[in-house]
């Protein structure tokens, strides 16, 4: 799976964080505005930008950028490390989207993280491995994570809902300090606000064989890069600092669009970081 963010996807989004203009930015570069301009919107230059100088001015690690200009690509994850968990994509209009169903062994009950486009790859998932759903937790409220929610709810009548939108009904609404447990797994979440007012990252531990934490983080990181700062670019680096970059080096980050990573990574090669 490619990353999200091609090099000029995370030079704009930096940019934009760093309220630099492409002139400032395409001097500190060595390119010309339309040489920038061409960069940000396909990913490629003719010639190498000044990472220095450009990482100075965009409060980026020049290293790390000049890693993605080269082609750094997370460690492709085996996941028969963490049985019970999968990863569904799917996409519409060009939008490609990760949601992730995750399960206990023994009980067979289930739980899903996001809804991504389309129900239909979910509904088959459950029902080949005779699963029992009966949580779904939505990272945020944009569209394409819960686009298929109501088809879903319409299948699965009985699953609960939680979400940490002000506008959800009080008994869906997460709260700092809930849990869930799923037959031994255990669902921790942790607010991470910036991309989306009512950001949440839940951590799944408790794994069998002792598999390093799983954490669904929406739109909070990609692997390389960070979600758009809709409602605050700083906000959004600082909750991932506390929230995510805290979490054991070897935890597992499944991110809403692009590849699974690590923490471990992400601290090694994020340029936002």
């Amino acid at each position: 799976m490619n990353l999200e963010d091609h090099l000029g996807d995370v030079i704009r989004k930096g940019r934009k964080a760093a309220n630099v203009s492409v002139e400032a930015a395409a001097k500190a570069a060595g390119l010309t505005e339309a040489e920038l301009s061409a960069l940000e919107e396909s990913g490629t230059a003719a010639k190498q930008p000044n990472f220095a100088a450009l990482g100075a001015l965009l409060a980026m690690n020049p290293g790390k950028l000049e890693g993605i200009a080269k082609g750094w690509r997370p460690t492709e994850r085996d996941l028969s490390q963490w049985l019970e968990l999968r990863q569904i994509t799917t996409t519409k209009a060009g939008n490609t989207v990760n949601c992730y169903l995750v399960w206990d062994e023994v009980s067979r009950e289930a739980t899903l993280f996001d809804t991504g486009w389309d129900a239909e790859p979910i509904v088959k998932l459950v029902e080949e491995n005779q699963l029992q759903l009966r949580h779904i937790f939505l990272t945020h409220t944009h569209e394409d994570h819960l686009a298929a929610l109501g088809p879903l709810r319409e299948k699965f009548p009985k699953v609960r809902l939680h979400s940490g939108s002000k506008n959800a009904p009080p008994e869906q609404r997460i709260r700092s300090n809930d849990f869930v447990h799923l037959g031994s797994l255990r669902i921790t979440n942790r607010e991470t606000p910036g991309h989306a007012e009512d950001g949440i990252t839940y951590v799944v531990g408790n794994w069998p064989e002792d598999a390093p934490h799983a954490a669904m983080v929406g739109d909070a990181i990609f692997a390389g890069s960070i979600g758009s700062g809709n409602q605050s670019w700083e906000l959004a680096k600082q909750k991932v600092r506390e929230q995510i970059f805290s979490l054991p080096p070897d935890t597992l980050l499944c991110p809403g669009h692009g590849p699974l990573t690590t923490v471990a990574e992400e601290k090694a090669h994020n340029p936002f970081f």
